[in-house]
């Protein structure tokens, strides 16, 4: 067993390239006749570390994934066998991969791109080679200056136009190791301002760059250019365009009305980004999700109502001329024992798409952690979809454990995704088990690739919809890269009564399914609603930062069949406003005076007047709460709750590179979120700060 461990760390060591000369030789002599450390190599785990490094904005957020792929996994069937001293013979399609891999020591690898190419070859002071004239090849792309570039496959091949020298090495046939080793990093010349490939894209080549297909190897010094278009990133991810709020006047608007949103799958997917070396999409960043990723030090509520009201009033950070208040409401704290009895159906997504290690095995891996929570009285069914939707486990007692770990082991990702026929079955299972007065959800976990059956958006929303009337309420888990459909995941959990998370490690799935289990599952109000009217006579123009896609006509406030968001047990939803106080000099957009009505101004010495609605969890009639808020009312200084969310708004104003981002700064918004850290239990907020950091250190926006 130690001579194991040991050959383990040399093979660490080996694809660092920390060997001696000496070390490494005997290393290789050994490799040779070891299969074990052979595979040790090919599998690469060292890799991580070098991605941690790259920061070129064009690496798309699931290169791990990609890179993980590549390695000699269910892609790559062949086989790499080292034999005598120095060389290596070469199997399948592992051949484009192994010769990387050996020959510049794991620090650079090859996505097989899976484009179909068509070989013209038109060589420097020689003939043209007819053994690969109009052959069909396999483009296999390396990385290039700390950037990974992905390719999709086409339907028709391309037309690569090949000069320079080339050698073959057939399947099969040993290929001198003593060559191999002479490869260096490729380099390539290509359009930086672009985030893909150009349309017509050169590439300058050095030995190393590697061709497969047809049993050839292009590895010597080549010159490549691609003569059709459209060279695009594989990742399929899907994010709705965000217009965002703009400042408004209050003697035009008056009222401002949205509802309230409790998802927190923004924060997590930004922080995959940030920490892949990649800066978010624009529209990736809801500053609303971000803000409510972490809890506040808000009062509990008081009284028969479910959730309390804060309100703060303080200068506006990134804008010192303006003002930003603060609205808080802290759903009330219910122990775990003391929850509701649960009817869980977890619906689990186990098409071909959710293989990848951070899909269904970190799902698995995060549902044993929900298991350990269970009580006697609460009840767990599974259902699976993957071209048909199916029953796993039968409606089962939280009190036998076992039986539920044991059927969330026996899940395996392979076939089709068929959504809506999961979703269907799920609902029927959920009101079979129904408990009365109880907690009736399905927990649907999916990378969001919809793609097989009933599966339009609106189909499945129709569903959702008669299905929340009937208090069977849907939380959303949103999982791994390359697929992840965030706009369609993040409607379908609004549309259910249910909120949306994205689960991008362990930690986070303890976060969402642990640490703030009666959050996630336990809804303690609906439909829950805010409009603020704001006093022209103080206040010159408002915006409200962020919730875009929570937005509701003024009217819709006193509708009860429109639908709005949920609040968890213990859950806490924040809201800024920046507002233009009165007798600013900054301009404001309004419309020309009326010619058939004129408006009067009330002189009262409010700000605002806020309003809530909401629904108990099992009724039908909203209640209404409301209060007048005037300067005097707020605290002459402000806490630690409105620094921090103000922190991180200001971030996310940089991310997304705000037309009202003003004076946003870092350093700024670091200085305050350290300052505010408060108790930080689980970290939640230190982290938050490293994770700004990191972005500095990556990608900077122009402040």
């Amino acid at each position: 067993m130690f001579e194991h461990l040991r050959m383990k760390r040399l093979v660490s060591l080996f694809i660092d390239r920390e060997l001696s000369e000496e070390e490494n030789q005997s290393f290789l002599d050994h490799l040779g006749k070891c299969k074990r450390c052979q595979k040790e190599v090919l599998r690469l785990k060292s890799l991580g570390r070098v991605l941690e490094k790259w920061s070129d904005e064009d690496v798309s957020p699931d290169m791990e994934q990609k890179i993980r792929k590549s390695s000699v996994g269910d892609r790559y069937k062949g086989a790499v066998v080292m034999k005598k001293k120095d060389k290596l013979i070469l199997t399948g399609s592992s051949v484009v991969l192994a010769i990387l891999v050996m020959a510049v020591g794991a620090k650079f690898m090859v996505e097989r791109a899976g484009i179909d190419v068509v070989v013209k070859t038109e060589a420097v002071n020689e003939k043209k080679d007819k053994r690969i004239e109009g052959k069909r090849f396999e483009l296999a792309e390396p990385v290039i200056r700390n950037q990974f570039v992905s390719t999709e496959r086409e339907s028709s091949p391309r037309d690569v136009l090949f000069s320079g020298k080339v050698k073959r090495a057939e399947r099969e046939k040993a290929v001198p190791w003593e060559e191999m080793k002479r490869s260096h990093q490729p380099s390539f010349v290509r359009d930086w301002n672009s985030s893909r490939l150009a349309d017509s894209a050169d590439f300058k080549v050095r030995p190393g760059y590697v061709l497969s297909g047809g049993g050839y190897i292009l590895s010597e010094g080549l010159n490549i250019s691609f003569s059709s278009p459209n060279i695009t990133e594989t990742s399929r991810e899907a994010y709705d365009r965000i217009y965002e709020n703009r400042f408004f006047d209050p003697k035009e608007t008056p009222v401002s009305t949205f509802s309230i949103d409790v998802d927190t799958a923004s924060y997590s997917n930004l922080r995959r980004y940030i920490k892949s070396g990649v800066r978010p999409p624009k529209d990736a960043v809801r500053i609303e999700e971000m803000i409510n990723y972490f809890s506040y030090d808000y009062a509990q509520p008081k009284g028969d109502d479910p959730f309390s009201i804060t309100m703060e009033l303080g200068s506006c950070p990134w804008n010192k001329g303006h003002q930003l208040a603060l609205i808080g409401i802290q759903g009330k704290k219910i122990e775990t024992n003391n929850l509701p009895p649960s009817n869980l159906v977890f619906l689990i997504d186990v098409s071909g798409s959710m293989n990848d290690y951070n899909k269904l095995p970190l799902l698995k891996s995060g549902f044993k952690l929900l298991v350990n929570q269970l009580r006697p009285e609460d009840k767990v069914s599974i259902v699976v979809y993957a071209g048909a939707a199916g029953v796993v486990l039968e409606s089962t007692a939280g009190s036998a454990k076992q039986a539920i770990l044991e059927a969330i082991d026996r899940l395996n990702a392979g076939g089709s995704t068929a959504g809506g026929a999961g979703i269907s079955l799920a609902y029927k299972i959920a009101e079979e088990n129904f408990v009365s007065g109880g907690n009736n959800r399905v927990v649907l976990a999916t990378d969001g690739d919809f793609n097989v059956g009933a599966s339009s958006n609106a189909e499945m929303i129709r569903l959702i919809e008669e299905k929340r009337q009937n208090n069977i309420f849907l939380t959303v888990l949103g999982l791994g890269t390359g697929n992840l459909q965030d706009s369609k995941m993040e409607q379908i959990a609004d549309k259910g009564n249910g909120s949306y998370y994205y689960v991008d490690s362990l930690m986070e799935a303890k976060k969402v399914l642990v640490n703030e289990l009666g959050a996630t599952l336990f809804t303690i109000a609906k439909d829950l609603k805010i409009q603020i009217e704001f006093n022209p006579a103080q206040v010159k123009a408002y915006r409200l930062i962020g919730y875009e896609n929570r937005i509701l006509n003024k009217e819709d406030f006193n509708d009860d069949a429109k639908d709005a968001g949920e609040l968890g047990a213990g859950s806490a939803v924040t809201a800024l406003y920046e507002i233009v106080p009165i007798g600013s000099d900054d301009q404001v957009l309004t419309v020309d005076p009326l010619k058939y009505q004129k408006k009067t101004l009330n002189q009262s010495s409010e700000i605002m007047n806020v309003k809530l609605r909401y629904k108990k969890p099992d009724e039908n009639k909203s209640i209404l709460l409301e209060r007048g808020v005037s300067e005097s009312d707020l605290g002459k200084t402000v806490t630690d709750n409105f620094n921090f969310a103000s922190s991180v708004a200001e971030f996310g104003l940089l991310l997304r590179d705000s037309e009202y981002k003003a004076q946003a700064s870092f350093d700024n918004l670091k200085k305050r979120a350290r300052a505010s850290k408060s108790s930080d239990y689980f970290g939640y907020r230190a982290e938050f700060i490293s994770l700004v950091e990191e972005f500095e250190l990556l990608n900077p926006v122009k402040e």
